[in-house]
């Protein structure tokens, strides 16, 4: 089972920042989820629009910060808040990334981003699964990149699976923990498709799981998740 290093390795570490990033590869994390937010042409690594429910002294919408604001906001313990350029340098050849779509406008700075990543760094398409809720960013996205991967967000039991994938051609179905069942799991994998499930970081929730069968999870705790697995392989 793969573990995703949700937002870094944020239960130990200010999530989404470099410092949670570093455990994260520290640690031995085979993939890290990260929040992409747009400010003017630049990519940000935030879970939210609003920089006081994610950081320590940010406040208000990160649209109407002034450059000099957002330079000077504590995302937790001393850190900035990010660019997606700087994690992806930090992470080069070490792990693969989960970038989640959280911005509507992403794509036109997105787009030369990863293909310069690709291009200086040496980023692999495979490497970079891109997702979202937002699933028509995704087919827009889709659109221009039809050889990356793409995971699609949801947090409920679609009536019909098929259906709500449409013509996306899906690496990835991203569920929800409280939101996922035995069939959900059968038909996604019957399908071709991965099942990752968001957030796991208990036990009892790791083991159950484990026995549906699911291709990985996205934990706070990565670590403690992979030694708690690696203790109890059925």
């Amino acid at each position: 089972m793969k573990i995703f290093a949700h937002r870094g390795a944020s239960g130990e570490a200010p999530d989404n920042t470099l410092t949670a990033f570093e455990l994260a590869l520290e640690q031995g994390a085979e993939a890290i989820e990260l929040d992409l937010q747009r400010y003017q042409d630049e990519i940000y690594i935030l879970h939210d629009r609003w920089l006081h429910h994610c950081t320590k002294t940010g406040h208000g919408l990160l649209e109407n910060q002034t450059p000099q604001d957002l330079a000077a906001v504590d995302a937790g313990d001393g850190n900035p808040i990010p660019t997606l350029w700087q994690v992806l340098e930090l992470c080069a050849g070490r792990c693969q990334l989960n970038l989640e779509l959280k911005a509507h406008d992403l794509l036109p700075v997105l787009v030369p981003l990863l293909e310069r990543a690709v291009d200086e760094l040496g980023w692999q398409p495979a490497d970079l699964l891109i997702s979202s809720f937002h699933h028509r960013q995704l087919a827009a996205f889709q659109a221009l990149k039809p050889d990356w991967p793409i995971g699609l967000l949801i947090s409920h039991i679609p009536l019909e699976l098929p259906s709500m994938l449409g013509p996306l051609k899906v690496f990835s179905l991203h569920l929800d923990c409280s939101f996922i069942d035995k069939h959900l799991v059968y038909e996604a994998q019957a399908l071709g498709l991965k099942v990752y499930v968001y957030t796991v970081d208990e036990p009892e929730d790791l083991h159950r799981l484990q026995q549906l069968g699911v291709d990985g999870i996205f934990s706070n705790y990565p670590a403690r998740s992979r030694e708690w697995l690696l203790s109890h392989i059925t």
